[in-house]
């Protein structure tokens, strides 16, 4: 089977896998971020928090821990999900500037080996600030479950510039361009891409695309659904 998508909590469904069976973790899990004080950050409606539009997506939850317990919830994922993945899988995982340094200690505290970040540049489309710098970056940290599994291949570029629009409108609040996902699998063994925070699923049509196997998960029942249409529909370049 091409791909499988879950429709569970992200940790409770990596506690249920077994060991060494994935090749690859590829995830954009919520970053409880969203706003410079306490007040933004624990608001109830993340659509709220990011775009200023309660009705424009379906929503979702996991968006209102502190840090100190974002850092911890993080740890805890990303041990499970280091568990399931094989010796020598990569591992990319987004995050925004705020919680930057707490998923670099996470992904080390979960035992990956950390080896660098690859900023997304959104463009200057992206929302600017006057008489401030615009936050136009968001990061993905990169590494790998001990060696990296292979030295062979071309070298990937450290800064991907794709505009949040490119390859299609959005479909959820955070949702990340087809194109920027096409360039982030092909780091990746061949085999299954793992994402416990598939939102509407371009990790999957990424990996799917390429001809790499995808199973996600994903919590809430509108994404899911989403998700489940979307991976449908994708014909691959190479199976």
């Amino acid at each position: 089977m091409r791909w499988q998508l879950f429709q569970q909590d992200a940790l409770t469904w990596l506690h249920d896998q077994s060991s060494n069976q994935f090749d690859a973790l590829v995830t954009d899990p919520p970053y409880s971020s969203g706003g410079l004080h306490s007040g933004s950050r624990t608001a109830d409606s993340a659509n709220r928090k990011y775009v200023n539009d309660e009705k424009k997506y379906p929503e979702f939850s996991g968006e209102n821990r502190d840090q100190h317990s974002y850092m911890l919830w993080s740890t805890l994922w990303l041990t499970e999900a280091h568990r399931i993945l094989k010796p020598g899988s990569p591992f990319l995982v987004f995050t925004d500037w705020r919680q930057l340094s707490v998923m670099i200690n996470a992904v080390q505290a979960a035992g990956f080996t950390y080896r660098g970040c690859v900023p997304w540049d959104k463009t200057e489309a992206c929302r600017p600030q006057k008489g401030r710098f615009r936050q136009q970056a968001e990061f993905v940290l990169w590494g790998s479950k001990g060696a990296w599994h292979g030295k062979d291949g071309p070298t990937y570029p450290g800064v991907i510039r794709c505009s949040v629009m490119q390859g299609g409108p959005k479909l959820h609040t955070t949702g990340k361009p087809v194109p920027l996902m096409d360039a982030l699998v092909q780091v990746c063994p061949e085999g299954t891409v793992l994402d416990p925070f598939a939102g509407s699923g371009s990790t999957g049509v990424a990996a799917l695309r390429s001809g790499r196997r995808f199973v996600g998960c994903e919590r809430e029942q509108a994404y899911f659904d989403i998700a489940s249409e979307r991976l449908g529909t994708v014909n691959s370049t190479t199976l």
